[in-house]
């Protein structure tokens, strides 16, 4: 998933003390949402939020108009922010989206790449490994991110890894960091990857891609299955 975040761990308090708070709040807010933390029709309590993150109220607002633009968040007035509607059929069209334009990006790295961008590629990956076994949850998506920042840049498509980038928006990357089973599947999926890429084989990338996300979605859904999420 190649989507970048900073969020603080559920449950656990921890004071931001970078520039842009409310990016950080979104961000956070935006993984429990998505991971089901906080289930559709759920207030928003910006108090509650400040005090978990360790800021003040006003990056708190800022962040729940951001995601009132992103249709996560709507406002009720007199009562204020809830969580949006999210049905099963969303998380599927979102991560169907993910994957057709992240397989056109596999396509054109395929067609151009050289072998020191492959070989940069091949770096980035056996350090993200490392990172698996040894780092912290955000360490592993700071890496994941740079792998795929590296793969988009080579195809030399700026508004898709554009769209892309927002379409990630809905991914809870620490549902994902967090889980051995997608880490593992991550790691063999960019392994493959590499191989089509240097075989230039774009047909075989893109399909590597599109079972990248498919893991990812059916992942997702099995979990907010299981919370009920839904009812």
């Amino acid at each position: 998933m190649a989507h970048r975040t900073n969020g603080v761990p559920i449950g656990r308090t921890a004071r931001l003390r970078r520039p842009q708070l409310s990016d950080e709040v979104v961000a956070y807010l935006r993984d429990q949402i998505m991971s089901g933390e906080l289930p559709p029709g759920t207030f928003i309590r910006l108090e509650d939020v400040a005090a978990t993150l360790g800021v003040s109220i006003t990056p708190v607002r800022e962040a729940l108009l951001t995601l009132r633009g992103e249709d996560m968040v709507e406002l009720e007035p007199r009562r204020g922010y809830k969580v949006a509607p999210l049905s099963r059929q969303d998380i599927v069209d979102v991560f169907a989206l993910q994957a057709h334009i992240a397989g056109e990006l596999a396509v054109r790295a395929a067609a151009q790449i050289t072998a020191d961008e492959l070989a940069d590629l091949k770096e980035k990956q056996q350090g993200l490994r490392d990172a698996v076994r040894t780092a912290t949850p955000a360490e592993i998506e700071e890496r994941e991110f740079d792998f795929h920042r590296a793969l988009n840049r080579i195809a030399a498509a700026r508004k898709l890894s554009w769209f892309l980038h927002t379409a990630l928006r809905y991914t809870p990357v620490r549902f994902y960091s967090t889980d051995a089973g997608w880490r593992a599947s991550m790691l063999s999926a960019h392994e493959e990857l590499l191989t089509a890429l240097e075989a230039r084989d774009g047909e075989q990338a893109t399909a590597v891609m599109a079972r990248h996300f498919t893991d990812g979605a059916e992942r997702l859904l099995a979990h907010l299955d299981a919370r009920g999420a839904w009812s």
